[in-house]
């Protein structure tokens, strides 16, 4: 079995999506479940999605492992870490630690460092990360509000974070093939490599030259190249009942035209920030009131925002992402528990994370892919089955929050 470890939510069901295009039957642990000893039989790659990408050092460490000892007494013998494609993280960590972390847990003498993930853009030449066409220290995710990203070469990213030696291998190398990137992995003699990918079979190459690793890493790209017993997963099966609703924590571009998009067909209300930062309770109430409100054959979108205008970081000296966080998971929770909706487009890493908490969702069954990265997935909300979608804010086409429900139907 394949045991992963993912530092966010949608970065889990991200690379479940990639898994299961590759052969997998995956399932996805949130936190602190589990599976029963079915679902384990029934699993080739189990990913447990942590909320460790932002988290203090010590506490992402702890988890990582605690999740690491998990995967292995399910019978795990062959690990993943992954992390985002922008490598999002500061000096301080929490790449490096974990990787440094879990690389010794598992006696893994080295691991390479791939976050490319070209079919969204996210590309690695000659050592540095860049975003389309964009370095990555000249992307939007340069004024990311916790992970400024001001440097684009991946190892001098990485050097901080850890006392190991980073090496890279460049692409030239990569398209000599599996062979000769693997002796160039040997030659390397560091315990982490930079591999250049800036395509597909860029990372099929890299998935063969690193078959025998015990320890790989990178974005979810990687997991194209790690082929899986290719058996048939009939567990997935969407909820026959219910409404299906978007909630929009994200304001990234990508979020702001997929909204958009949807706002020609579909209601959309914004979350009122001024009303949520004094109430968010009554806000939430007056959410759910609203979709429940709505033509039943419609896909009503509740979003933080519509437009870059309507951003607003603070209302009152109140952080505003954190209010918006807790009224989305609210808003699910209540549309769930009422039986008004049964399936959940959520945008956004935050977002996902607080609503798949509010639902208890522990576990989750991977479905049918989206675009990249994006995917449906069921998972138990008490007495409830519910369909997630958990939406990287720049993933996914312009149009998927209409076109997410013909694969429901």
């Amino acid at each position: 079995m394949l045991g992963s470890i993912a530092d966010d939510f949608t970065g889990a069901t991200d690379l479940a999506t990639m898994l299961r295009r590759s052969g997998h039957r995956v399932s996805v642990v949130i936190e602190n479940g589990t599976l029963s000893p079915d679902q384990l039989r029934a699993a080739d790659a189990v990913v447990v999605a942590l909320k460790t990408r932002t988290a203090p050092r010590a506490e992402a460490v702890e988890a990582s492992l605690d999740a690491l000892a998990r995967l292995r007494s399910w019978g795990a013998t062959r690990f993943y870490v992954k992390y985002c494609s922008t490598f999002d993280s500061t000096d301080e960590g929490n790449i490096g630690p974990v990787l440094d972390a879990v690389s010794d847990a598992v006696g893994a003498g080295r691991a390479v460092v791939v976050p490319a993930l070209p079919a969204n853009g996210r590309t690695v030449y000659q050592g540095h990360l860049f975003v389309g066409p964009d370095l990555l220290e000249n992307s939007s995710m340069r004024h990311h509000p916790l992970t400024p990203m001001t440097r684009s070469r991946v190892a001098d990213l990485l050097r901080p974070q850890t006392a190991h030696d980073v090496a890279e291998v460049p692409l030239a190398t990569v398209h000599e093939g599996a062979g000769a990137v693997r002796d160039s992995l040997d030659a390397a003699g560091a315990r982490y490599v930079v591999v250049d990918a800036v395509s597909d079979d860029d990372l099929v190459t890299i998935g063969a030259a690193t078959a025998g690793d015990r320890l790989v890493s990178g974005g979810s790209g990687l997991a194209l190249g790690i082929a899986g017993p290719g058996l048939p997963d009939e567990r997935w099966s969407p909820p026959r009942t219910g409404r299906g609703v978007v909630l929009c924590g994200s304001v990234s571009t990508a979020t702001l035209g997929q909204v958009a998009d949807a706002a020609r067909t579909q209601p959309v209300r914004t979350v009122d920030l001024a009303a949520a930062v004094a109430d968010e309770q009554a806000t939430a109430a007056d959410l759910v009131d609203w979709v429940e409100r709505q033509d039943a054959a419609s896909y009503p979108v509740v979003c933080a925002a519509r437009e870059r205008a309507d951003v607003r970081p603070e209302v009152d000296g109140v952080a505003v992402a954190p209010v918006v966080e807790r009224v989305l998971a609210e808003v699910a929770r209540r549309l769930v528990e009422r039986g008004t909706v049964t399936a959940l487009v959520v945008a956004g890493g935050e977002s996902s994370g607080a609503v798949v908490r509010a639902l208890g969702v522990d576990a989750l069954r991977i479905g049918p892919e989206l675009g990249p990265g994006v995917c449906w997935a069921t998972g138990s909300a008490g007495d409830r089955t519910v369909a997630l979608a958990l939406k990287s804010g720049n993933f996914g086409g312009a149009d998927l929050f209409t076109a997410a429900w013909e694969v429901l139907r």
